[in-house]
């Protein structure tokens, strides 16, 4: 059994999905994709996918605001992160982070938003899970400053083995997308050769970042498959150890019963 770490199941396109959401959803679960957690962007969606994850023993929600919103929404305040964070089904905050790469020049509010993201997660003791793009010294600083026990995961990662390293110290976990499988990809997967199984998660960051062989089709939670075999390929182990390690890595970082 596999899981997919990190999906957007609200931004999905489901206009001519066959079965809609619950063609998605099934269709994953017949790839043996036991559990999924699909993560929050604002408030909105904070609520509204705890609501839906409340209709599903097997799908999890986070909350959060992703740093990219920034020219859209007014800062979240701690106490509404932590509201909505002790929803049902709600096991993590984010996703949060800092992002130079698209929008370096709202530096000041991604900080700010990160920060109170921080406190948030540890005041309900909640991983968090950071989106972090050019910002490898401003986010591990930050992580330093916050440290929890809960600790989080770098989600989508593509930064080096040094940041990586750093994050891991603060008890933090690395989750890989399709990005492993590109053809353009291979100091990424040099990093995951360095990276403890111990400490990795797979993901579909899904409808984005499609793995071969669908690159350019929107991105489902099913392929999370061809996530987890380029992986166990790098790694040097047969899926079947990759999928049981990640699956116990992510039950143990959002402290899920099995």
């Amino acid at each position: 059994m596999l899981v997919d770490s990190h999906c957007h199941l609200d931004r999905l396109d489901l206009s001519n999905r066959e079965g809609g959401l619950e063609g998605v959803i099934s269709d994953a679960q017949a790839r043996g994709i036991s559990h999924l957690l699909t993560v929050a962007v604002d408030l909105e969606s904070s609520k509204s996918l705890a609501d839906l994850t409340a209709k599903y023993d097997h799908i999890y929600s986070s909350v959060g605001v992703h740093p990219l919103q920034d020219e859209q929404l007014s800062l979240p305040t701690v106490e509404q992160i932590t509201d909505l964070a002790k929803l049902p089904k709600v096991i993590a905050v984010g996703e949060t982070g800092l992002d130079n790469f698209y929008s370096a020049d709202s530096y000041d509010w991604q900080h700010e938003s990160f920060t109170r993201h921080l406190l948030a997660a540890k005041q309900v003791e909640k991983p968090v899970i950071v989106h972090t793009r050019d910002a490898r010294e401003e986010t591990i600083k930050l992580l330093k400053q916050h440290q929890s026990d809960s600790a989080g995961v770098l989600h989508c990662f593509t930064e080096t083995w040094e940041m990586a390293k750093a994050a891991m110290d603060f008890g933090f976990y690395i989750s890989f997308s399709g990005i492993v499988t590109f053809k353009n990809a291979d100091d990424l997967r040099d990093v995951v050769k360095k990276i403890p199984l111990e400490r990795i998660l797979v993901e579909t960051d899904s409808p984005w970042l499609a793995p071969v062989p669908y690159r350019g089709k929107q991105n489902e939670p099913k392929n999370v498959y061809e996530v987890a075999q380029c992986v166990a390929e790098i790694k040097g182990v047969d899926i079947e150890e990759l999928a049981e390690i990640t699956t116990d890595n992510f039950f143990k970082l959002f402290n899920i019963s099995q």
